[in-house]
């Protein structure tokens, strides 16, 4: 998952991605799932699917995170080490849930047989742009307020009555900030009855003890948080609300101490860079369950950060440290937004003498980096459809047509779909299969959504074949 008060605050993506391998039907044994993702001599430990009984959100009353989604749904959450069980070793990714599979429900598998398109399997939907803050890198330029003509309860029901057709996916509820919805709770209680898997993108400063138990009444399993400087006065300052950062922490304390997981989402530019080992601290110290870095993609507000978007050649360097980190990182702690990653894990991994194998690096080995449209859509609050929240190219909308329609007819996510369209050194890049570059980038940048990436430093190798 998705991109709402800052760039990095809708994507609690349960580390379910789009896997390069031809789909196994069906949802992951957990068993199966837990061999394939244990390090080199390491026991692997199959996470229970069913709810454990005693807490609200289907979590121990013990204090260990959630070993299932509660509700009945055939799929396991999130854990850290399963079981309270500590490992070994940590595997190359740092710490990964098994169980619920977007996308691989009948309806997606007999989707993707009729039309030959994959179905969604993680949607961002940015159900209010009104926020209580205003963050210098939003996306969404989101103030508080109202915005005129978003969707209406019964339009957002009618769209996942389409939505569940074709896919059971991950609908990551963003904004602005999603807890100003006053009818956020239905929304979450109408995708659950439908097969679909609703969590929040938030800044966490709204979330009380009663917001949280909501949260948990209501099974969300997890929320994405974003936190970008370690300390209270930068990240105040970048937030642009003094005492943001005090509220920020105690909503993810409050969250945990409910039984939610939590994620945190650090959007890295040049003001924060130097800072991530601090970072990772400061999410190990709070517990969470996630540490996902993004990479800025200057568009709404932030594109008044163009100045501070990394150089490509620290970009690259930012990455590289992240391959390094998730070797020891007890969190499952992973780049987004940052499709050069899958080409960096591959020469980096090929320079220590490995392959990039599902067995060693688990999901990573098994995804590429650009899911905009392919596997991934984000819908505007006045449901618009876009590849992703930073594309900035409207290709259709659900008060005018049906969003089955919009997935499977546009011009512009067909094209997304066909790599052998890329241009530049983007289409002759032997890791266009697992990188793919920022198509919103090289819309930003260029005006051409197929142009190469413009900020990728690697020169494609004439001949040369991915490993």
């Amino acid at each position: 998952m998705a991109e709402n008060v800052g760039n990095s605050d809708a994507r609690p993506d349960l580390e379910f991605e789009e896997e390069i391998a031809p789909d196994e039907p069906g949802t992951i044994d957990e068993q199966e799932m837990a061999e394939a993702e244990a390090g080199c001599g390491q026991t692997a430990i199959g996470v229970p699917m069913g709810r454990p009984m005693g807490h609200p959100a289907g979590m121990p009353m013990t204090g260990e995170r959630p070993a299932g989604h509660p509700g009945g749904h055939p799929a396991g959450m999130p854990m850290g080490h399963p079981g309270g069980v500590p490992m070994e070793r940590q595997r190359h990714g740092g710490a990964r849930s098994v169980g619920f599979r977007p996308g691989g429900g009948p309806e997606a598998l007999a989707y993707q047989e009729r039309t030959g398109i994959k179905a969604p399997r993680i949607i961002a939907w940015e159900i209010t742009r009104s926020c209580n803050l205003s963050c210098a890198h939003c996306r969404a330029a989101a103030e508080f307020g109202h915005y005129h003509g978003e969707l209406s309860l019964d339009q957002i029901k009618a769209t996942i009555d389409d939505i569940v057709t074709i896919s059971n996916p991950i609908i990551i509820l963003t904004g602005g900030e999603p807890l100003m919805r006053p009818d956020i709770w239905e929304i979450v209680d109408y995708a659950q009855e439908k097969g679909a898997m609703p969590v929040i993108g938030t800044n966490a400063t709204l979330i009380t003890d009663e917001i949280a138990q909501k949260m948990a009444d209501h099974k969300i399993p997890r929320i994405s948080v974003s936190v970008d400087f370690p300390t209270a006065e930068d990240h105040d300052k970048f937030r642009g609300q003094v005492g943001c950062f005090d509220a920020t922490i105690e909503g993810i304390k409050i969250a945990k101490r409910h039984g939610v997981g939590v994620q945190i989402n650090m959007t890295v530019t040049t003001l924060n860079a130097h800072l991530m080992e601090e970072m990772h601290a400061l999410a190990e110290d709070l517990g969470v369950d996630a540490f996902h870095i993004f990479m800025l993609v200057p568009t709404g507000r932030g594109e008044d950060l163009l100045d501070k978007e990394l150089p490509p050649a620290e970009y690259e360097r930012v990455l590289a440290w992240a391959y390094e980190r998730q070797k020891t990182s007890p969190l499952h702690f992973k780049p987004t937004d940052a499709p050069h990653y899958y080409r960096i894990i591959r020469q980096l991994a090929k320079a220590e003498g490995k392959k990039v194998t599902r067995e060693e690096y688990g999901l990573d080995a098994m995804t590429r980096g650009c899911l905009g449209g392919i596997t991934f859509v984000f819908i505007s609050h006045t449901g618009d459809l876009q590849p992703c929240g930073y594309f900035d190219m409207q290709l259709g909308n659900v008060k005018e047509q049906k969003f089955s329609d919009i997935w499977t007819e546009s011009k512009v996510f067909n094209e997304l779909r066909d790599y052998s369209l890329l241009k530049g050194k983007c289409g002759r890049c032997e890791y266009k299969a697992v990188c793919g570059g920022c198509r919103a980038r090289a819309l930003s940048v260029t005006g051409d959504y197929l142009a190469a990436e413009p900020y990728c430093v690697y020169e494609p190798t004439p001949g040369a074949v991915c490993d």
